[in-house]
């Protein structure tokens, strides 16, 4: 048995999916013609309460157009340390809008207001001028922490305050609706663009979404054909992804419950677990990682080393309880050998 734990992007469509993408009724989106798309597009946006929702192939091309619809270049944006736009875009907000990023140091990715009211400095002929605040939610390398909507609301809040527009990175916004068994609305709702990924968590093969108002959604639809995001019959694509708010979305809470599972078994295990999980990400530190995740991956068991000492497993719809079982006694067999 293999055990796949080093992301949830790893998932295959189901049979269902795949019917679901074969019967897709599909038309050349670029011309706004796929009527799969297009309903897509006005779902999310409605569960968002955003105007209107784009469509693109994935989460980083979305927080990249985000970023550009919303600053100039010599513009600074706010972001907490471990965001996903500084660590895992490949500089793009920098080649593409030309911003200089400020990192905020947050505790597990979740920032203090007051440290966001004294980040934005003011006007001076000398500084880059804020104009975007970027939160990530859940916060990946937080250990998939969920910012809970009041407190996304409060640093919003400061942000506006000071003149800042809002971003969403909400990638796996779907992981921190179900932990705290609310709707999405209310976690988006103080931004003013949001982005939100199908193929991590749902299982869809691609596909992410930003929404926001109107206007920006049209100067954001000019940024994603020049970057190449303006596809055609994608209706194929975004069937996929209506499946899986139809029939995978409900199944986020078993991922979050099998990963408390791995959290409590590797700490009784002794493994140097960090903090209980509040979604579907674990995270422990270990000498060495990288020689330990090859090792277990010997094993049949797949995880993913951060660095020299931390290692990242996450748990996804193609994880059973069979799995997670499996992954215990290997990491059980190379923990006595440690």
């Amino acid at each position: 048995m293999i055990v796949d734990l080093r992301s949830d992007t790893v998932t295959r469509p189901t049979p269902g999916m795949r019917s679901a993408m074969a019967n897709a009724e599909v038309g050349d989106d670029v011309f706004g013609e796929d009527p799969t798309v297009n309903a897509l597009e006005a779902r999310v946006a409605t569960l968002l309460g955003k105007e209107e929702g784009l469509f693109v192939p994935t989460g980083t091309m979305a927080n990249q157009i985000a970023i550009r619809c919303q600053t100039e270049p010599g513009d600074e944006i706010l972001l907490e340390a471990d965001a996903h736009p500084f660590h895992y875009e490949a500089g793009a907000a920098a080649v593409i809008s030309g911003v200089t990023i400020r990192l905020l140091q947050g505790v597990r990715g979740v920032l203090d207001p007051e440290l966001v009211r004294q980040a934005v400095r003011p006007p001076n002929v000398h500084h880059a001028p804020a104009r975007l605040f970027c939160v990530e939610n859940t916060a990946n390398r937080g250990g998939g922490t969920v910012i809970s909507a009041d407190h996304v609301a409060r640093l919003c809040s400061v942000a506006r305050e000071a003149g800042l527009s809002c971003h969403l990175d909400g990638a796996r916004l779907w992981n921190a609706a179900a932990a705290t068994k609310t709707a999405l609305l209310p976690h988006a709702a103080p931004f003013d663009t949001v982005s939100v990924c199908f193929s991590k968590g749902l299982g869809a093969p691609v596909g992410s979404m930003l929404v926001g108002p109107r206007p920006l959604m049209t100067r954001a639809r000019r940024f994603r054909k020049m970057l190449g995001g303006g596809m055609r019959q994608v209706g194929i694509l975004a069937a996929a992804c209506d499946y899986a708010l139809d029939h995978n979305l409900p199944l986020l809470v078993e991922d979050h419950r099998r990963a408390r599972t791995l959290w409590q078994a590797l700490g009784d295990q002794g493994w140097a677990v960090e903090q209980a999980p509040e979604s579907n990400m674990v995270y422990f530190r270990a000498p060495d990682a990288p020689a330990l995740a090859a090792r277990l991956e010997s094993r049949g068991v797949r995880c993913l080393a951060l660095g020299w000492d931390r290692i990242r497993l996450v748990t996804h719809l193609d994880v059973t309880d069979a799995g997670v079982d499996h992954a215990l006694g290997v990491f059980a067999t190379a923990r006595e050998s440690t």
